[in-house]
């Protein structure tokens, strides 16, 4: 059996942990039914994504891109589980089944209990944001520790555990602060940002997607997302594509995980023109943030739990 995995050109811990997430939650399972496609973590139900003509087992995964692709074939589909209620009634499969983001269970994981705070507020953008918009500075400024979505999985999701308050335009930003207990804030940028994806999620763990709004720090930023920047608007890519991996980005503008910013003029002007996004952001960090109930969560978890005894008993 073979994990699934939407591999972003610029990098997403949300999609990244699916390379080990799966083998602590099913060892052994790349060992098992060679001809499976395991398609778990990540908004993958999109027919540009998921191979035809081979048999896929689905283990919590979303809709929110592109088109379904025909799922009809109970043969070539084994759908145990989906992320929420929103893709399940989207497959057409009882609402029952859309139990949970598995990405929450990355907290059974030893190497992420007990982690020691280190970050009183931190900031997840999405990764469209972190790569073309000013959001280091931007956090920098108003004191808050900034993490790229872009960045090695497991050091993301410690970063996250280690912070003691969360403002995610991330949608997996906010989901692994709830599943670590940590109070989290919405926040957008632009209508890109998808909603569906993220009301799918609340629902299951009983919270509301409601975010506030930051503007986009950059040109750059406004012109990827088809947003406005200092009143002037960009037309956005109609329509976005399917695969996430062909939304075009000026390769210009592309800010590197980690690239240090050069103290010229040049950055001071970009940094006051990121102004209306630095009071945003500063004003987000003193909202008042929201945490899922402790039973609803374990509850999921545990329904979760009980999909994957399901697996083992077909599978193994």
């Amino acid at each position: 059996m073979d994990p699934y995995y939407w591999e972003s050109q610029h990098g997403n811990f949300g999609d990244d942990l699916n390379l080990w997430l799966w083998d602590f939650l099913l060892p052994g399972f790349r060992d098992v039914q060679p001809e499976t496609l395991l398609v778990g973590v990540g908004t993958v139900l999109n027919r540009v994504l998921l191979p035809e003509g081979r048999h896929k087992l689905v283990l919590g995964s979303g809709f929110g891109y592109g088109a379904l692709p025909d799922m009809s074939d109970r043969r070539e589909w084994d759908i145990r589980c989906v992320r929420g209620p929103l893709t399940a009634q989207k497959v057409g499969v009882d609402a029952k089944l859309g139990i949970i983001d598995p990405a929450v269970m990355v907290t059974e994981m030893p190497e992420f209990r007990n982690l020691q705070k280190k970050h009183r507020k931190s900031f997840v953008p999405h990764w469209e944001s972190a790569a073309a918009g000013l959001w280091p500075v931007v956090c920098s400024t108003v004191g808050v520790h900034y993490i790229d979505p872009r960045g090695e999985a497991k050091s993301v999701i410690r970063e996250i555990a280690q912070s003691e308050l969360i403002i995610a335009e991330s949608m997996h930003g906010a989901i692994l602060a709830d599943a670590f207990r940590v109070p989290w804030v919405a926040v957008t940028t632009s209508d890109s940002i998808n909603s569906f994806k993220w009301n799918d999620w609340a629902q299951t763990v009983g919270v509301t997607y409601k975010p506030r709004h930051i503007p986009v720090s950059t040109r750059a930023e406004a012109i990827a997302k088809g947003a406005k920047f200092w009143g002037v608007g960009f037309e956005p890519q109609q329509p976005r594509p399917e695969d996430p991996n062909k939304l075009e980005i000026d390769a210009e503008v592309l800010v590197a995980p980690g690239e240090p910013r050069q103290t010229s003029l040049r950055a001071a002007a970009k940094q006051l023109l990121a102004t209306p996004s630095t009071l945003s952001l500063w004003q987000a960090a003193r909202a008042t943030p929201q945490l899922s109930a402790d039973s609803v969560l374990s509850e999921r978890k545990e329904r979760f739990l009980t999909v994957l005894d399901s697996v083992r008993r077909a599978y193994f």
